[in-house]
């Protein structure tokens, strides 16, 4: 301490005589060792700052979804390995493979099949039966039947038929509502596929920025060396206090310690975009940017309201569903009402025994109406049921409009932010690599000490951080907002 204030009153004349002894000393000893080496701290590190993929996904409806591409890119070849891989591709093979999007296709595969099954009920009906009896002429059944009960050898085929005349709307009811489900169900396959499509592009963003941090974190821990090393060389000759090589060496067990995490944080985004993408194993891919230039968020949230309550995929697989529950309703209320249906039935006996049977053959035709009367009250309750189901599913579709029209404010006050902050931290990061370029030229002419130094590097690297954070925070909330929309993918 007595020493660092004794230093702080030599006069300006002093500082340039020590600082000449510094270098000369560090120069002769270094060459004398292992050849020459720098003679000066290292200058202020660049800033890592990254282009970055739209944010949008395919077919997007929002204008101006890109950014910028900035004067340094990453070069993510050095980060991954394998196969290239852009935004676009990557949206597309998660489209292909992911499984989450085939479960949403097979359901709505599945619920055509339930249109053409109830369906069926409007066709006719046709069975055809063969029967041979081997009985004791004449003898009766005498329990558990209330059909002919009269017994004789024979043998014959025949069949009947059954065709539905009229429900009164009951049938055409419930194929209204399967066809509603159907359509209700393709918007959710829709929406599946969306929520795909962001989740890929938040991957492929996060592991684009778990790649641009790591330059930063390489970066600093080889300035932070690199100045460790020359406070180390100008300790051992005794020129500085030893107090600054302990700065150097925390400064540098801390920028370790953020490459370590920065690794980390490489790996664990890389393995979300695998899985993402539907792979079950890992696949190291060299991400690419598509450098696009930056622009603003739209102007008007209320436009872009708009057009997601109109586009929106399981807003509008709600709606489906509360129309094809109100038909549903409709159906059960239909119930109690008559059914009209034509039946006919026409077969051959050739095996018969003369005496009983007039003809070798038979056949009829018939209408029939079946009219319920009374049955514990339970198409009534089932009625009364569908229908509070049918207004469940309103009160739904309500809600989630509400919720839509929050979620796109929301959306658009977070990528205006988002977009501000790109520019604030740009600015930082400028005003971060010069204030750490004067405090290196201070620490080198001893006008200040190492805790000013160490302050000036860190400051500057969460400024790098801050800045390549933000630009890709802002492709993500663009990302977001679009998705919000409803924008096809």
């Amino acid at each position: 301490m007595m020493k660092q204030k004794k230093r702080h009153t030599f006069r300006p004349a002093k500082f340039g005589l020590l600082a000449l002894v510094i270098s000369s000393t560090l120069v002769a000893q270094t060459r004398a060792q292992s050849g020459p080496v720098q003679d000066r701290l290292p200058d202020a590190p660049q800033a890592i700052v990254t282009s970055l993929p739209q944010a949008a996904p395919t077919g997007q409806v929002i204008p101006g979804a890109a950014a910028q591409a900035p004067a340094m890119s990453v070069d993510t070849q050095t980060v991954s390995t394998g196969q290239r891989l852009t935004r676009i591709d990557a949206e597309q093979m998660a489209i292909k493979n992911n499984p989450r999007v085939s479960v949403g296709r097979l359901l709505a595969l599945a619920q055509h099949q339930v249109v053409r099954e109830t369906r069926a009920a409007r066709l006719p009906t046709a069975t055809a039966a063969i029967t041979a009896e081997d009985a004791e002429d004449g003898s009766r059944i005498s329990a558990g039947s209330l059909t002919a009960s009269r017994l004789f050898e024979h043998a014959g085929a025949g069949g009947e038929f059954t065709q539905l005349i009229t429900d009164f709307g009951k049938t055409g009811n419930l194929i209204a509502s399967s066809k509603l489900q159907e359509k209700a169900q393709n918007a959710n396959a829709l929406a599946t596929t969306e929520d795909i499509v962001i989740a890929t592009d938040q991957a492929f963003f996060s592991a684009l920025q778990a790649q641009a941090l790591l330059k930063v974190a390489e970066q600093n821990v080889s300035t932070r060396q690199t100045t460790e090393t020359q406070i180390g060389e100008l300790t051992k000759n005794k020129l500085i206090s030893t107090l600054d090589l302990s700065f150097a060496d925390v400064n540098l067990s801390q920028a370790k310690l953020l490459l370590l995490d920065a690794q980390n944080n490489v790996d664990a985004t890389m393995a979300a975009l695998d899985a993402v993408l539907g792979l079950d194993r890992q696949v190291a891919y060299a991400l690419e940017d598509d450098h696009t230039a930056m622009q603003p968020p739209p102007p008007d949230a209320d436009q872009l309201t708009q057009l997601a309550l109109g586009q929106r995929p399981d807003l509008q697989a709600l709606h489906y569903s509360q129309q094809a529950a109100l038909k549903f309703s409709h159906a059960q209320r239909d119930q109690m009402l008559p059914t009209i249906s034509a039946t006919g039935t026409v077969g051959s006996v050739p095996i018969r025994p003369e005496a009983y049977y007039l003809t070798n053959w038979w056949g009829g035709v018939g209408v029939n109406m079946n009219i319920p009367i009374f049955n514990g009250f339970l198409y009534s309750a089932q009625a009364k049921e569908a229908s509070i189901r049918a207004q469940a599913v309103s009160e739904q579709s309500r809600d989630l409009r509400n919720r839509i029209v929050r979620d796109i404010r929301t959306a658009w006050l977070a990528a205006n932010t988002a977009y501000q902050r790109v520019a604030v931290t740009d600015e930082l990061l400028k005003e971060a690599n010069l204030a750490l370029s004067l405090a290196q030229t201070r620490y080198r002419l001893g006008l200040s000490s190492i805790v000013e130094l160490s302050q000036a590097q860190f400051q500057q690297t969460d400024a790098a951080i801050g800045n390549t954070d933000a630009q890709y925070q802002y492709r993500l909330a663009l990302a977001t907002l679009n998705y919000q929309t409803g924008a096809n993918p």
